[in-house]
């Protein structure tokens, strides 16, 4: 195995560059992949987060370009935007002493700067997939004479709706190219792509970490509904210095970071909607610590490349445990420890246990902080407030103030006691939650309250039951369910506050009611929570969105799409 860089084949300005910024040794994904790459052979790169895999494809690549030819060499397809900005900043840094000219290309930014940036000449491109089949349509973007092809983050893309563009983008691209394929899992769409468009592929696959020793992870099991009073007592009673949480759907980053915002927990919400300018400033406060806590999907949560955060909490587990160990190996980075916290409701063990099963690591079950600590700790940090004030002394204006209210017949114990409550105000406006234990029902409360969190996910088109908590319902016979993507049309009927729509792309496309969800998410503006039941029919979909979003989705006629398809809408 090569110890070094230059044992890999790269040449003396890439080593030089890498020397200066302070690397010397290879990982392993990089000593595996770097030496393919650099015959020109296709490959397949499967590494976990943090172990330098946009490194392990973007040195070869740098190698292997002829900078100032005047036309794009090499492609990067990232699922993100962000990744595609992480991924452009890193080939430029290690290119830039080759004069290697790259330019990131995603949505959200004015055709025109990225048209005249390609017409003055462009070594690499990196971008995310509907941005680039834009501007090849508009044949501002000639892949011709594209050599190399990455697809960052495979999976990603694949979860993203985005298969039908990577394939047309790369129908775009010669036939004699070389085709690298970077994916965390290897789904089944992943290896028919592969196999139809890589050409003896050499496998690097790194295995995970699955020990994670430098990681505590810990599961509470807590009712769905009290999950942020139990991250409340938990952020009250630990060292949080920054924390990266994934919910399921945007939606829910929105209302988690709201709801923490409520119990003054600096968060923001990090997802598809919002402009690249404010994503990047929300990173940047990120990093800086002007907020503590990151609220983001997985997929938001691509490309972001912090190493200080101590704290990675799973709202909800995901469906891939592969998925969650990437996630956790977000914390605990350069030696430092780090929390990996997962809050899991009684009908999501099934989820837990594959994880733990898949890591081989059993999880600590603690229980929740109790009232009585986070109350003896708050008067504890009282105390050491009030000592750290005595021994500064520094109070001469306050002890005046005491001693004249004690001259005029004050008691002492009572003004120090009343001093007290003043400064505990922010404590009594945010009392301790109260935590229902896991199997008694809630009581109702008189008051409307929050829907469930996380927001609901639309991969399931059916209604759900948003009464009691699901792991304290009484079960009797389920009724029978008709499938989800072919609910019965005439349903639409019974929903309030729900206008109905058609699409001009049905079964005979190939659409389903994911690829619905990400068309009118990604191309059309429409909040996931606002899209009500699907119905798909041979060559048209029914699909109810909420009231609100109506005028915003008839204004997307025409410019929604699926694959190459344009789509049109039209109330019915």
């Amino acid at each position: 195995m090569n110890h070094s860089f230059e044992g890999l084949g790269l040449g003396p300005r890439i080593i030089s560059t890498l020397t200066e910024r302070g690397y010397t040794t290879p990982t392993l994904i990089q000593t595996a992949l770097i030496p393919v790459l650099l015959e020109g052979r296709d490959a397949i790169g499967k590494a976990p987060t943090g172990t330098g895999k946009t490194a392990a494809f973007a040195l070869p690549v740098i190698q292997r370009l002829e900078p100032g030819a005047g036309h794009v060499q090499a492609l990067v397809l990232a699922p993100t935007r962000e990744l595609a900005i992480q991924v452009s900043d890193t080939i430029f840094a290690y290119g830039r002493g080759l004069g290697v000219r790259v330019l990131p290309i995603f949505g959200g930014q004015a055709y025109g700067r990225q048209i005249s940036r390609l017409r003055s000449g462009v070594d690499v491109v990196v971008g995310t997939p509907g941005r680039l089949l834009d501007l090849c349509s508009q044949e501002a973007l000639d892949l011709s004479k594209v050599t190399t092809v990455v697809l960052d983050e495979a999976d990603e893309m694949l979860s993203m709706g985005f298969i039908e563009d990577i394939q047309a983008i790369l129908d775009l691209t010669p036939t004699e190219r070389q085709t690298v394929l970077m994916s965390a899992t290897m789904p089944a769409p992943i290896r028919v792509l592969a196999k139809k468009y890589l050409r003896d592929a050499v496998s690097c696959s790194v295995d995970v970490d699955r020990e994670a020793p430098v990681v505590r992870q810990r599961a509470y099991i807590v009712n769905q509904m009290e999950k942020v009073a139990a991250l409340s007592r938990i952020f009250e009673t630990e060292e949080v210095s920054s924390a990266l949480i994934f919910a399921k759907t945007r939606a829910g980053t929105e209302e988690l970071a709201a709801m923490l915002v409520e119990r003054s927990i600096p968060a923001e919400a990090l997802h598809g909607n919002l402009s690249q300018d404010q994503r990047m400033r929300i990173v940047q406060r990120f990093r800086d610590g002007g907020i503590k806590v990151l609220v983001g999907t997985d997929v938001a949560a691509r490309g972001l490349d912090i190493d200080d955060i101590t704290h990675v909490v799973n709202v909800d587990l995901p469906a891939d445990p592969e998925v969650y160990v990437h996630r956790i190996g977000r914390t605990g980075r350069a030696g430092k420890g780090g929390e990996a916290i997962t809050l899991f409701a009684p009908n999501e063990t099934g989820k837990l246990r594959r994880v733990e099963g898949f890591t081989g690591v059993k999880m600590d079950r603690p229980e929740l902080p109790t009232v009585e600590e986070i109350e003896t700790l708050r008067s504890g940090r009282v105390i050491e407030r009030v000592n750290t004030w005595i021994r500064r002394g520094r109070c001469h204006t306050e002890r005046a103030l005491v001693e004249r209210m004690i001259e005029e017949g004050g008691d002492a114990i009572q003004i120090a006691a009343a001093a007290l409550r003043m400064a505990r105000t922010s404590e009594y406006d945010h009392p301790i939650e109260p935590i229902t234990p896991v199997g008694d029902r809630r009581p109702r409360k008189a008051e409307p309250r929050r829907d469930d969190f996380p927001a609901r996910d639309h991969s399931d088109s059916a209604p759900r039951n948003r009464g009691s908590d699901p792991g304290t319902r009484e079960r009797g016979p389920r009724p029978e369910r008709k499938p989800v993507s072919q609910p019965s049309e005439e349903g639409f009927e019974r929903q309030p506050g729900m206008v109905r729509f058609a699409l001009s792309a049905g079964r005979e496309s190939g659409i389903k009611v994911n690829n619905v969800v990400s068309t009118l998410a990604r191309h059309g503006g429409i909040a996931p929570d606002a899209i009500g039941r699907i119905w798909i029919d041979e060559r048209r979909t029914i699909v109810a969105v909420r009231e609100s979003e109506a005028a915003r989705l008839l204004n997307k006629s025409g410019q929604l799409r699926f694959g190459p398809q344009r789509i049109e809408v039209e109330l019915v």
